[in-house]
C-alpha cells in the first residue's frame, strides 16, 4: 500500500473512529492570548499562526473527543489556583455554548458516545495538577460537579501531597493525603491522571487506586528517557489496573536530541523575562530567533509512532491512547503540526501494520472504556462510603 493509500485508509478509520484525545490546552491559550475573548480567536475559523486547535482542524484530524485541559501553572498557589481553575472550566462551558453544531458537554462513557453518534465532538475537561483543589476534598468534589473528569495529581511542582517528575523529591511518591486523594477520586469517578508525576508517585497511585488510571500525555522513557513519560514498569502494571497510557507529542519528551536544545531554549526565554512555557507570540518570537541561530532537532509522526510500538508490546494494545498536548507546547513534530495531523500517524501505523481493530481501540476505544470503569467503580464506592473530609497532615 502506498503512502497515499495509507493515509486514505487512516482518515476512513478516524471517520469511525475518532480520537479522543487526552490532553489539549486551548483554553489556556485563549486566556494568555485574549484573555477568554473568543470573538478575536474565533475557532470556528483557521487560527493557524496563533493556535494549533481550532474546529475545522479538529474535524480534518479526525477527532471525536477531547478532554480539554483547565491547567492553571504550579506557581498558582491557594484560592488563586482554584479561582484560577474555575475561570478556565468557564471558558471550556464558553467554547461549547459559542460551537454547539460542533462540540457538546460530554461527562460520561456513554456521553462520548452519543456525541460520536450525532457528530460532534465531545468535549471533557481535566484538571492539571493538585494545587488546583488547594488540598481540599471538598474543591475536588466541586470541580467533579462542574464536570471535572480527570485530576493530574501534580504538574511541573510537588504539592503538599504528591511527587512531581520534574522537581525534587520530598514526599517519596504520594502521602497519606496523597492516597486519600486518590480514594476519593475512585469513590466520585475522576479518573487518576498520572502525567507529570514522579515514578514514586505512579507506583503509589497504582498501589491505592481501585480504578482505572491515565496518563493523560505522557510518552515512553524507555524510548527518550526523561522524567515526564512512563517506566516500563509501570506500564506493565496497566492491565492489571485497566489503565490507559496516552502517548504525548511533545519533542522534548519523544525526541532524545530535542531535550538538551529544549532546556536551553527554555533559559533563552526566562532570561528576557518570560515563563519557560509561555506560548505568546512575543515568546514565540524569541523562540524562532533561536532557532535561526541553534536549529532545531525536529521530531516526526514516526518518533511518535516508535514510543506507542514500544508502549503497546509493553503495556498492550487496550492499554495505550494518545494525547497531543496541542497548544500546551511551543514546537510539535513534523507531520503533526496542529490537531489536523492524526490521520499522519494513524498513517504510520498501519504502514507499520497495526490492524484496523488495533488501531480503534487506540484512537477511541481504550479511552471510553477507562471512563465507564471509572464510573462503575465509583457506583459500588458510592454505595457503601460517603466523602472523605480528611485534611492535611492526614496519616490514613
Amino acid at each position: 500500500m502506498s503512502e497515499h493509500e495509507h493515509l486514505a485508509a487512516a482518515r476512513a478509520l478516524l471517520a469511525e473512529h475518532p480520537v479522543a484525545d487526552g490532553h489539549n490546552d486551548l483554553p489556556w491559550a485563549l486566556r494568555e492570548q485574549v484573555r477568554y475573548d473568543l470573538g478575536r480567536r474565533d475557532i470556528a475559523t483557521d487560527q493557524t499562526g496563533t493556535l494549533h486547535t481550532d474546529i475545522p482542524r479538529l474535524r480534518a484530524g479526525g477527532v471525536g473527543a477531547q478532554f480539554w485541559s483547565v491547567y492553571v501553572r504550579s506557581d498558582y498557589a491557594g484560592d488563586h489556583a482554584v479561582s484560577a481553575t474555575l475561570e478556565q472550566i468557564d471558558a471550556v462551558g464558553q467554547l461549547i455554548d459559542r460551537y454547539p453544531g460542533d462540540l457538546v458537554r460530554a461527562l460520561t462513557a456513554d456521553d462520548m458516545e452519543a456525541a460520536r453518534a450525532s457528530g460532534r465532538i465531545a468535549s471533557l475537561m481535566g484538571a492539571e495538577g493538585g494545587h488546583s483543589i488547594n488540598n481540599s476534598l471538598a474543591t475536588l468534589r466541586a470541580l467533579y460537579r462542574l464536570g471535572v473528569r480527570y485530576l493530574t495529581l501534580t504538574h511541573n511542582d510537588n504539592v503538599d501531597w504528591a511527587d512531581s517528575a520534574t522537581d525534587e523529591p520530598r514526599h517519596g511518591g504520594l502521602t497519606g493525603f496523597g492516597r486519600e486523594v486518590v480514594r476519593e477520586m475512585n469513590r466520585i469517578g475522576m479518573l487518576v491522571d498520572l502525567s507529570h508525576v514522579a515514578a514514586t508517585t505512579m507506583r503509589d497511585a497504582l498501589d491505592t487506586s481501585a480504578a482505572p488510571v491515565i496518563f493523560s500525555h505522557s510518552s515512553s522513557r524507555a524510548v527518550c528517557d526523561h522524567p515526564r513519560n512512563v517506566p516500563d514498569d509501570v506500564l506493565e502494571r496497566l492491565p492489571g489496573n485497566g489503565g490507559v497510557a496516552m502517548a504525548t507529542f511533545v519533542p522534548k519528551f519523544i525526541l532524545p536530541a530535542a531535550v538538551e536544545w529544549t532546556l536551553a531554549a527554555d533559559e533563552n526565554l526566562r532570561a528576557h523575562g518570560f515563563h519557560h512555557l509561555d506560548t505568546s507570540p512575543e515568546a514565540m518570537a524569541l523562540h524562532r530567533a533561536f532557532e535561526e541561530a541553534r536549529p532545531r532537532p525536529v521530531a516526526t509522526a514516526a518518533t511518535v509512532a516508535d514510543h506507542l510500538d514500544h508502549m503497546r508490546e509493553v503495556a498492550g494494545v487496550d492499554h495505550i491512547g494518545i494525547g497531543g498536548d496541542y497548544d500546551g507546547t511551543a514546537f510539535t513534530p513534523d507531520g503533526l503540526d496542529d490537531v489536523a495531523g492524526y490521520p499522519n500517524l494513524v498513517a504510520e501505523l498501519l504502514g507499520r501494520g497495526w490492524s484496523k481493530a488495533d488501531l480503534a481501540k487506540l484512537t477511541w476505544s481504550n479511552a471510553v472504556r477507562a471512563l465507564r470503569d471509572a464510573e462503575a467503580v465509583a457506583r459500588d464506592l458510592s454505595a457503601t462510603r460517603g466523602p472523605s473530609n480528611a485534611v492535611l497532615p492526614a496519616v490514613v
